[in-house]
């Protein structure tokens, strides 16, 4: 059982900077990939970044390449998203996410969920 908490979301200013970050309780953390999803009002839930359980592979999706850079420091039960270059695109519910097997590197989610951090950017 993992549990994921959310943080780091807030307003900003378009062109601003934020970063999210996940704790994740569990003794077997290092045995997750770990990513994010984000979902805006009225659309769906759509994958953003992830990271492998060793710390590497990071992949994004493209509407965030170079903006946005998922890190997951050795040793923590963290995950962070650090953002930039937001624009109003960008505001959502963001979601951590933990995933023991494919369902991550495949984009459709994962085992566990955070409850969501809101992004809200303005323009």
């Amino acid at each position: 059982q993992v549990q994921l908490v959310e943080s780091g979301g807030g307003l900003v200013q378009a062109g601003g900077s934020l970063r999210l970050s996940c704790s994740a309780s569990g003794r077997t953390f290092s045995t997750y990939d770990m990513g994010w999803f984000r979902q805006a009002p009225g659309k769906e839930r759509e994958f953003v970044a992830r990271i492998g359980r060793n710390g590497g592979n990071p992949y994004y999706a493209d509407s965030v390449k170079g903006r946005f850079t998922i890190s997951r420091p050795s040793a923590l039960n963290t995950v962070h998203l650090q953002m930039s270059s937001l624009g109003p695109e960008d505001t959502a519910i963001y979601f951590c996410v933990a995933d023991s097997g494919l369902k991550l590197m495949a984009g459709n989610g994962g085992d566990y969920w955070g409850q969501g951090t809101q992004v809200t950017v303005s323009s």
